[in-house]
């Protein structure tokens, strides 16, 4: 008898969870109502993407950066360090090898 509960609660569960799937198009003219769902793939990058280029220059000690330049062969990122402003230079190829400091 317990399996039998088992098995109709998990069916019960999975039920429940493929309603939202289900939803029709024309739902769509409906309440403005939007929902952000992350895709669970990942694209290829082939260049230096901006936010490691961000990250990287912050593991380098450079506060509010951000991106100032991106061309299809640098990303400059700008920011404070310890000394004022200042800016790092990667190359737009994958990993964001350092160029200028």
């Amino acid at each position: 008898m317990t399996h039998f509960l088992t098995k109709a609660c998990l069916a019960a569960v999975l039920a429940l969870a493929s309603i939202p799937a289900t939803v029709s198009t024309a739902a769509a003219a409906g309440p403005q109502t939007s929902f952000l769902v992350e895709a669970q793939y990942h694209r290829p990058i082939r260049g230096c993407s901006p936010m490691h280029a961000v990250r990287k220059a912050r593991y380098f000690g450079l506060h509010r950066a951000h991106i100032t330049r991106m061309s299809p062969r640098v990303v400059v990122v700008a920011g404070r360090d310890h000394r004022g402003w200042d800016r790092m230079v990667f190359a737009n190829v994958r990993g964001c090898p350092v160029i200028r400091r």
